[in-house]
């Protein structure tokens, strides 16, 4: 049996995701026909036949012969909806629309999204919302923007914006192209222009969401609906008069009530028993409550399920149901668990997200920036992950930081880790978290390179260019090329054969005071105690003077900083500055 795709909408802040979800529930609710949409927890079915009016000529014109039965699209938007915890990998997501405000363009949250969906390969339709805003855009009666388009007089104006789309696009990775361009779907990604304030495009959104779900993903779409139940937690709530609750996705299989499942929390796999299933009261449907209860769900469907023991049910977490092997269903869910949340004694960051999908994401992108982890867990930050920083401070400064996504951290926190030093960094984007960890990173090198140089010189050689001693001593000024490193003002140094020359009290670059000369440049450099011709000549060489215990440091503090010619000259200068021991 194919079941129905599901849907997840992504996009930067008030792009439209919410207003995108609205409009679609509402043309299913516009059709007039019985059963259009179902109200499931966390996500709204469409059915088939509510599809197929939306589309109306669109789909004659196409041609697309609908198969799947329906869309579920998944009312909650974010990272939930593409963890991997699924036994046969991928998101829960089997397809996404990324949402992109044509006005604006690709923004940060976009970039994000643009990531996960590259992350878990996730098809995806691009939507350019808010084609209304256009000046002279004269919003007609149809769902169809094909239509539409056909009778407005700005088609320039929304290429123009349109490539600029399909460029930003490319500089991700991606081939796209408008909707009715599209000459490969299996190579370009589709771009509808659409409003979710008019519901212009509903249709080509539909109808394309429809064709390439079952072009693409039928495999993934064929389930066994007698199946145990497979799912993922989207949300855990607290309900009056119930208690804790959760909201789940059933991507597979069936969940009744009076079934066992096991779900992830923090402290490992848990145990409990459906006690009731609830899903949304449609408007004028009759009942008392916002809730119904129901006895069985199919895939792919929503519910909030009532259980003893929902306490520290993690968000993104998988469920199953229980059917033979209690010990077997314990094992997969533990071993998926442990794939993403983990603590251990190694040297990196300390993280928190607000759910395991978050979670996933940032660990992902952090091993593709070569960034170590030391743990991962959800919740907001405790004094404990305070602790665990400041042990891996002790081994290495840059990496005794906590990274916070999605959560929070009380005044008696945050006190601690300003009194014991260890920055606390938080974001709601997840790629902003990162640039903010690596640009502090950098900054604290600097500042640290700073200190050091000003004790512990870096390597350099300079050659004495000919023609361009300006003053013979008290002080020595001469022209100078930088051959390899870096120098600095209170840099002591020494000829080729080790003698020490005198210490550099100013550089100069075209007359300008400069703190610091890098390899290439051409500076001029007043020494005290030099007398040029006694000491110094054309065409002579000229470093820094470091020792062995000089030496030590800069390697122990900077090696991954120095350039292989550095620490060849390091060695070289080391070795001369042994004729002054």
């Amino acid at each position: 049996m194919i079941r129905q795709p599901i849907v997840a909408v992504l996009g930067h802040v008030d792009h439209g995701k919410t207003s995108l979800l609205d409009m679609i529930r509402g043309t299913a609710v516009a059709s007039k026909e019985a059963g259009a949409i179902t109200q499931h927890v966390g996500a709204s079915e469409i059915d088939v036949d509510t599809i197929k009016k939306v589309c109306g000529s669109v789909l004659l014109k196409t041609k697309i012969d609908i198969k799947i039965p329906g869309l579920l699209f998944i009312d909650t938007p974010g990272h939930e909806a593409f963890t991997s915890l699924r036994d046969r990998g991928g998101s829960i997501a089997d397809i996404a629309l990324l949402i992109i405000d044509i006005t604006q363009g690709i923004q940060p949250q976009t970039i994000e999204s643009i990531n996960i969906l590259k992350t878990h390969k996730t098809p995806f339709i691009v939507v350019a919302n808010k084609v209304d805003r256009f000046q002279g855009w004269k919003s007609k009666k149809t769902y169809s923007i094909s239509e539409s388009l056909s009778q407005q007089q700005i088609s320039d104006d929304l290429d123009m914006k349109l490539y600029e789309i399909v460029g930003e696009l490319s500089e991700h990775g991606f081939d796209s192209e408008r909707f009715d361009r599209v000459m490969d779907f299996t190579k370009q990604i589709m771009i509808i222009p659409a409003s979710a304030k008019t519901g212009e495009g509903m249709a080509e959104i539909l109808l394309y969401l429809s064709g390439i779900s079952q072009k693409f993903l039928e495999q993934n779409l064929n389930i066994e609906v007698k199946g145990p139940g497979k799912g993922s937690i989207l949300e855990v709530k607290e309900e009056k008069g119930l208690g804790t609750t959760v909201d789940l996705i059933i991507y597979d299989g069936k969940l009744s009530k009076a079934d066992e499942i096991v779900f992830g929390t923090l402290d490992g796999p848990k145990k409990t028993k459906v006690r009731a299933m609830m899903k949304p009261r449609l408007p004028g449907e009759k009942g008392e409550g916002k809730f119904k209860y129901v006895d069985d769900i199919y895939a792919a469907a929503g519910a909030k399920i009532f259980a003893p023991e929902l306490d520290g049910a993690v968000s993104g977490s998988p469920v199953m149901v229980i059917s033979n092997n209690e010990k077997e269903a314990f094992k997969i869910i533990a071993d998926q668990m442990k794939e993403i949340l983990f603590e251990s004694e190694q040297c990196g960051v300390v993280i928190k997200t607000d759910t395991l999908g978050s979670a996933e994401a940032l660990m992902k992108m952090m091993n593709e920036k070569n960034i170590p982890a030391r743990s991962i867990n959800i919740g907001d930050v405790h004094k404990k992950d305070i602790l665990d920083a400041q042990v891996v401070k002790e081994s290495n400064k840059y990496l005794g930081i906590i990274l916070g996504f999605n959560v929070k951290i009380n005044t008696e926190v945050l006190e601690t880790a300003e009194k014991m030093e260890i920055p606390v960094i938080t974001s709601n984007v997840i790629y902003d978290l990162i640039d903010k960890y690596v640009e502090w990173k950098d900054k604290e090198k600097r500042k640290d390179m700073d200190e050091m140089i000003k004790s512990v010189p870096w390597p350099c050689s300079m050659k004495i260019l000919p023609g361009h001693m300006f003053r013979d001593c008290k002080p020595c000024i001469i022209g100078v090329e930088i051959l390899v490193g870096k120098i600095r003002s209170g840099t002591k140094l020494m000829s080729e054969r080790g003698e020490i020359i005198g210490e550099i009290k100013n550089i100069q670059l075209n007359k300008d005071s400069v703190s610091e000369a890098v390899k290439g440049m051409k500076v001029a450099i007043s020494i005290d105690k030099a007398v040029y011709c006694r000491q110094l000549a054309e065409n002579m060489k000229i470093y820094p003077f470091i020792n062995k215990q000089m030496s030590d440091v800069l390697i122990k503090k900077f090696e991954d900083e120095l350039e292989t010619d550095e620490k060849e000259l390091l060695e070289e200068i080391v070795g001369k500055s042994r004729n002054l021991i």
